[in-house]
């Protein structure tokens, strides 16, 4: 896989475990409570990620508004804090 559909897939991945988890990221960014460059560093935590298949088995099983991401997840923890932003 070359750099750039690598960068495309764990994108894809960051922001279907956000909209899995009841965020979205645009939202966010809009509202000004994630940066664009957050973003990035977000994908790149996935890219350094090892568990791409259980990351898309989690996300086969469908949306949890509200629940943390697996424990698995390298973003669990920005994740978690944007959803308890909005609690």
């Amino acid at each position: 896989m070359t750099a750039e559909a690598d960068l495309k897939t764990h994108a894809e991945l960051f922001d279907r475990m956000a909209c899995s988890v009841g965020l979205d990221l645009e939202e966010e960014a809009v509202a000004g409570t994630l940066r664009f460059d957050e973003i990035a560093e977000a994908v790149l935590r996935c890219t350094r990620c090892g568990g791409v298949g259980a990351c898309r088995k989690w996300l086969a099983e469908g949306q949890r508004p509200g629940a943390d991401a697996p424990d698995f997840c390298r973003n669990r923890d920005l994740l978690g804090y944007l959803n308890e932003s909005h609690a």
